[in-house]
C-alpha cells in the first residue's frame, strides 16, 4: 500500500501546487497554464476536433510512436556497438588504450554540439536523427561494459582456463555472465540518454514526432501542448525503464543475492 500511496500522493500534491500557482496570477497563463488547459490540449492533440486531426495532422500517440521507433533504431545501434566495444576494450588492453579516450571525448559532448555536423553530412531526413541517438547511447554502454569486464574476478578466469576452456569459452561462460548486470545498467542509462536527446534529434524536420511537436509548439508559445509533449516523453520513458528493469531481473536474477 505504501509503494502505491506515496507516488499517488506526491502526484496529487504536485497537481494541487500546480493549480494554486496557475491561479495565483504570478505568471500569465501563457507561461504557466493550468492543469485544465493542459488536459484540454491533451484531448485536442489526441483526437480530431473541428476538422483538425491531432497536432499538425498527427495524433499524440502517432507522434510518440514515430519518436519511439527512432529511439529503438538509434539506441539499438548504439547499445549493440557499445557492448561489442566494451567487450573488446575490457579483454584486449591495446584496444582499450586506443579507443577509451575517444569514447570519453564523445561522452562529454552534448548532442547539440555535433547535430549540426550530422545534418551537413547526412541531410535533414531520418539519418541524422537516428545517428544522433545512436551516438548518444553508445558511450554509457561501452563504459559500463568495459568496467564490468575489467572487474571480472581473475580467479574465475584462471579456473576456467585450468579446466581447459579456450579464450572464447572463457569470454562466453565467465566474462559475459559476470559483466551482464553492469552492462544492463549501462543499457538503461543509454536509453535514458537517448530520451534526453530526443528533442535535440527532432529539432530539424522533426514532425511528425513527439520532440518535433514540442519544438513546433514552443515556436508559437503553445505552452499547453509543450507540457503535454514533455509529460508524454516522461511517462513513456518511465514505462520503458520499468520494462528494462524487469528484463534485468529476469536475465540476472542473482544480482544482489550473491
Amino acid at each position: 500500500m505504501r509503494h502505491v500511496a506515496l507516488p499517488v500522493g506526491s502526484l496529487l500534491l504536485f497537481l494541487v501546487l500546480w493549480q494554486l500557482l496557475a491561479a495565483s496570477g504570478t505568471w500569465s497563463e501563457t507561461l504557466v497554464p493550468s492543469p485544465a488547459k493542459v488536459w484540454d490540449a491533451f484531448v485536442d492533440v489526441s483526437t480530431t476536433h473541428d476538422g483538425v486531426r491531432g497536432y499538425n495532422g498527427t495524433t499524440l500517440i502517432e507522434h510518440l510512436g514515430i519518436s519511439l521507433r527512432r529511439i529503438a533504431f538509434g539506441a539499438g545501434i548504439g547499445v549493440a556497438a557499445g557492448v561489442v566495444f566494451g567487450l573488446l576494450m575490457g579483454t584486449v588492453g591495446w584496444v582499450r588504450s586506443l579507443f577509451e579516450p575517444w569514447i570519453t571525448f564523445l561522452r562529454t559532448l552534448p548532442p547539440l554540439a555535433y547535430f549540426s555536423l550530422l545534418i551537413i553530412w547526412l541531410g535533414i531526413n531520418e539519418e541524422p536523427k537516428v545517428t544522433l541517438l545512436a551516438v548518444a547511447a553508445f558511450p554509457p554502454v561501452a563504459v559500463s561494459t568495459t568496467a564490468a569486464v575489467a572487474a571480472v574476478p581473475k580467479s574465475l578466469i584462471e579456473a576456467a582456463r585450468a579446466l581447459g576452456g579456450s579464450r572464447w569459452d572463457v569470454i562466453r561462460d565467465v566474462v559475459v555472465p559476470s559483466a551482464l548486470p553492469e552492462t544492463l545498467t549501462g543499457v538503461r542509462l543509454a536509453v535514458g540518454v537517448a530520451y534526453s536527446s530526443l528533442v535535440a534529434a527532432e529539432l530539424v524536420n522533426g514532425l511528425p514526432g513527439i520532440g518535433g511537436m514540442v519544438k513546433d509548439a514552443a515556436n508559437y508559445n503553445n505552452t499547453p501542448v509543450v507540457v503535454v509533449g514533455i509529460i508524454a516523453i516522461g511517462v513513456s520513458g518511465l514505462i520503458i525503464d520499468g520494462l528494462l528493469l524487469r528484463l534485468e531481473r529476469m536475465v540476472v536474477p542473482w544480482r544482489g543475492r550473491t
